[in-house]
């Protein structure tokens, strides 16, 4: 039996995506854990997430899992969602400045910065909460299905900006032109909240499910 382990580590609604990614693979046996030994040996991971990078970087260090995201991120395929997306980065401006997990160079940045790029007189409304259209930067198994452009559901007040444009499997419009997903090897990740997220969300844990490397 195919085996999807996704990280707990106290940080977001992990029972919806739990009930998504079971929807999509029924006959997968998915476990919502915190245990190494049951995330290192299962076939696949899903590394989701909300709140902030501070907390977010205590719970996993508190929790010995921050090498365990390391290991799944380079052995298996990997599946990195909102937060779970921005800490594989090296530095967050968020609480002042946050050390990540540093698995690709590059910053997680605010969207304050992005006025100076809107007409005068416009300001963005922080945090970007909503649908948001994400344009397919490369061609990759989990756009299998969705259209380019296709809209998906984003909540989030920073964005990710890696250094290796290579990296870009996907870009979104917000007052900036952002990274909002990211593919290499065996990971892809991906801003926006695909469990709520409606067909193509469902399509994309879908395709996940199925993905082999």
């Amino acid at each position: 039996m195919e085996r999807i382990a996704i990280i707990n580590y106290n940080m977001g609604n992990l029972h919806s995506v739990g009930r998504a990614v079971q929807h999509v693979a029924p006959m997968a046996q998915v476990d919502i854990t915190s245990d190494p030994k049951v995330i290192l040996n299962a076939d696949r991971v899903v590394f989701p997430g909300q709140g902030a990078a501070r907390d977010c970087m205590g719970e996993l260090y508190r929790l010995g899992l921050a090498e365990v995201v390391l290991e799944a991120a380079k052995t298996k395929p990997f599946l990195g969602i909102c937060m779970g997306m921005q800490v594989l980065m090296q530095h967050s401006d968020e609480n002042q400045g946050i050390h990540c997990l540093g698995l690709y160079p590059g910053q997680v940045k605010h969207f304050s910065g992005a006025h100076a790029n809107l007409p005068a007189g416009e300001r963005l409304k922080i945090p970007q909460m909503g649908w948001n259209q994400v344009w397919q930067v490369q061609a990759h198994p989990l756009w299998k299905g969705i259209e380019d452009g296709a809209r998906f559901y984003f909540v989030h007040s920073y964005y990710v900006a890696p250094e290796n444009a290579g990296l870009q499997a996907g870009v979104t419009d917000y007052g900036v032109h952002y990274t909002s997903a990211l593919a290499a090897d065996n990971v892809f990740a991906i801003q926006c909240h695909p469990e709520k997220s409606s067909r193509d969300g469902l399509r994309l844990l879908e395709n996940f499910a199925n993905w082999s490397i």
